[in-house]
């Protein structure tokens, strides 16, 4: 995995990044879900299955601007962010939402995942989002912890998610920021 002090870069995900980005998105997935979803669920948290889900997503993107960025350390792809416009309905037309955040267990710590934030937040800039919004479980204290010491606070607002096939739900909180000039995340 990646080294304390590689070449770490955040760039758009390619196609030939979608093997290599299943790989990381199903390990952060097993590991954040383990015991939140049923174990049917759970084991089909497969590498394969999450790159053919990007790959389909990058070919045939959702309506909105939306974005799949990779974390690498050197070529090594090491972590995943995207992010798209809010879906909720009461976050206003301007605000950006991170969909999906995930650093590979063994390259954590190492700072790719507040460039892959900072490069959001950036993008969400760019394509003039006035505030970020991102959900996480209520059980995930580290990824909360995570966004939260990037300047994201929750707002209070929380969705029960169905994630099992006989309606067994997970709780999520929202997290937001204001992405004003000169605001930074971090």
């Amino acid at each position: 995995m990646s080294q304390p002090g590689a070449d770490a870069s955040v760039r758009q995900a390619r196609s030939n990044d979608l093997p290599a980005l299943g790989v990381v998105q199903a390990l952060v997935w097993q590991q954040a879900y383990d015991g939140v979803v049923p174990p049917e669920v759970h084991a089909q948290f497969q590498p394969s299955a999450f790159a053919t889900a990007w790959r389909e997503s990058l070919a045939h993107p959702p309506e909105g601007v939306h974005r799949l960025l990779v974390a690498l350390a050197g070529d090594q792809v090491v972590g995943f962010a995207a992010l798209g416009p809010s879906q909720d309905p009461d976050t206003g037309q301007a605000t950006g939402e991170l969909t999906a955040i995930g650093v590979h267990p063994q390259a954590r710590r190492q700072g790719h995942g507040s460039r892959l934030l900072n490069a959001v937040v950036d993008m969400l800039r760019e394509l003039g989002a006035d505030a970020v919004t991102a959900w996480a479980l209520a059980t995930q204290e580290e990824t909360r912890a995570f966004l939260a010491g990037a300047g994201l606070a929750p707002d209070g607002a929380y969705r029960d998610r169905v994630v099992g096939p006989d309606g067994q739900t997970a709780r999520e909180v929202r997290l937001v920021a204001a992405l004003g000039e000169g605001q930074s995340t971090d």
